[in-house]
């Protein structure tokens, strides 16, 4: 017998979640008022909402450590750095985070509704994946930095 809310959720997790308008007004608050040091989103009942906000005297230590172990994640964070001619810049970034422990259904909706969201967050500079901390690093991001 064929569920026809299994047949529903497939066809949503095609095609993308439905982003809640508050991911969108937070990340402009990140962005533009530098609100915010970093936003988690999460999928909650077939949208994109946010998980958790970052202070702005939050530490990258702060963010990695805000990453549940066993359940995928999109965020995002404001990176500060000083360029070779000592100037102060700052670069904003997405991480897909899909831990090896997270359920493989979960795993692929977070995949298959990233490039849509993604897009609604005008101003990101680079994108990193990771299943485990080490692939996001702050080496690893400093590397994508400069």
């Amino acid at each position: 017998m064929i569920n026809f809310c299994d047949i529903l959720g497939q066809a949503n997790a095609a095609s993308g979640m439905a982003v809640h308008d508050d991911c969108k007004l937070r990340f402009l608050e990140l962005k533009s008022k530098r609100s915010y040091r970093f936003i988690l989103y999460k999928i909650e009942q077939q949208q994109i909402v946010v998980d958790k906000l970052g202070e702005p005297n939050q530490s990258y230590e702060d963010f990695t450590s805000s990453f549940p172990a066993d359940e995928c994640r999109y965020a995002v964070y404001d990176f500060d750095f000083t360029t070779s001619e000592n100037c102060q810049k700052s670069k904003i970034f997405f991480i897909a985070w899909s831990p090896d422990p997270s359920k493989v259904r979960m795993k692929m909706v977070y995949a298959s509704s990233k490039d849509r969201f993604k897009r609604e967050l005008d101003g990101i500079s680079f994108e990193l994946q990771a299943t485990d901390p080490s692939e996001m690093s702050l080496d690893i991001v400093k590397g994508r930095v400069f």
